[in-house]
């Protein structure tokens, strides 16, 4: 007997129908004598609804409220879930974030995990229950509702996974696994039989949205091996794991395109130490993620001064702006310039360590595009790259061609 762990889309849950398909899958593994635990997102469509249904009333909803009105849309999936299983004859018991044990800090709409006590589902497990456990929720030790952010049911599975000591975990989605690009931009991607942590960890930050970056994150700290498939057939997926000596051959392992990003540029910034100190820990403090910094000093005469400009995701472009308009008077730059019409393409592969010349190839295939380069950042594994949003996918395509046929 094992103890698996699956994690079920927005996607795979997105109808009655695919739910009832959700547990016709999870049928069979309990006829195997398995012990399952099942993690689901939000209906698909259901978070963005609620997102906008807030929005309408108030731009920029109270973070609390905003956790209490998402945390709904994944325990309307567990009930239905539940009621499915139940439908064909096995016992099944719908959990909640908190109900399942899992403790978060405070942060709204962004909590990381702290704790989890699995004691619960491991009494329902072992009184013949499958267990349904609503993904991207928690709850803080003072009881109130918390969400793990965008993906965060991804992570509540591979939590669970650790906590469990589950023998299996299983991201089920609505691809095949993953790619070395989004099939649906470049018809020539192709899945990979496995794929390194770090490899993952990149891809999913940047962009690709198979998988959350914390949960992957997640999964490398605590020595999680799992495998990413379809919902939808029995087709063998990705397996993520720890990198190998062989995954080095391979120069690069996927490509991807972050649409999700916003770019602010501050004009006239002060050019003395402390200042750059000064707006980003702000811009911290609100909790607003900063991905990359671009600083151009200029050497023109009279006050020395720089343009900054840094990227941020998308939904937190409001916020940061509030932020920088917070400290206009107080250090004194000129024009703040911002847009969401960006596009952050990137590169990654192991083999980047050992193989030189990938970034001149990436540079020359763009410029034969026609496609204009506004940052870079790099790491030992990566290169990024913003790029116009509109020149995204002609961007992503022609590269994965220089690179992966």
């Amino acid at each position: 007997m094992s103890l698996i762990v699956q994690k079920y889309g927005g996607t795979s849950v997105g109808t009655a129908e695919r739910i009832k398909n959700v547990a016709a899958r999870v049928a069979k593994n309990r006829g195997k004598g398995d012990q399952v635990v099942v993690v689901v997102s939000a209906m698909s469509g259901v978070t963005d609804n609620l997102i906008k249904l807030a929005k309408e009333i108030m731009p920029l909803p109270n973070e609390r409220e905003m956790d209490v009105l998402l945390a709904t849309g994944e325990q309307t999936t567990i009930a239905l879930t539940a009621i499915a299983l139940h439908a064909i004859g096995l016992n099944a018991v719908s959990l909640t974030g908190a109900q399942a044990g899992i403790v978060t800090d405070g942060v709204h709409t962004k909590a990381k995990i702290q704790n989890i006590t699995p004691k619960r589902i491991h009494e329902l497990l072992d009184a013949g229950n499958v267990v349904i456990v609503a993904g991207f929720q928690g709850q803080t030790i003072e009881g109130q509702v918390t969400t793990l952010g965008r993906g965060g049911s991804d992570l509540t599975a591979i939590a669970l996974a650790a906590a469990l000591k589950a023998d299996l975990c299983q991201i089920f989605t609505d691809v095949d696994g993953v790619y070395t690009a989004d099939p649906r931009i470049v018809p020539k991607a192709r899945k990979l039989n496995e794929i390194s942590y770090d490899e993952m960890l990149e891809l999913a930050s940047l962009g690709a949205k198979v998988m959350q970056s914390r949960s992957v994150e997640f999964a490398k700290k605590f020595g999680v091996v799992f495998e990413v498939r379809s919902s939808l057939n029995d087709n063998p997926g990705t397996i993520v794991k720890e990198e190998t000596t062989s995954m080095e051959d391979i120069v690069v392992r996927g490509v991807s395109l972050d649409k999700n990003q916003a770019k602010v540029t501050l004009v006239g910034v002060p050019d003395k130490p402390g200042v750059a100190a000064r707006i980003f820990k702000a811009i911290g403090d609100a909790n607003v993620n900063v991905d990359m910094i671009v600083q151009n000093i200029s050497h023109g005469r009279g006050t020395p001064a720089t343009d900054i400009s840094f990227t941020v995701d998308k939904p937190d472009l409001l916020k940061a702006q509030k932020v920088i308009d917070s400290l206009r008077a107080e250090i004194g730059f000129g024009d703040v310039i911002s847009t969401d019409a960006i596009g952050k393409l990137s590169l990654v592969g192991v083999g980047m360590k050992s193989h030189t010349g990938v970034a001149g190839k990436m540079f020359d295939t763009l410029a034969r595009e026609g496609v204009n380069i506004e940052m870079i950042s790099t790491s030992e594994i990566k290169i990024s790259v913003i790029v116009e949003l509109a020149k995204g996918e002609q961007a992503m395509r022609a590269v994965h061609t220089a690179f992966l046929g």
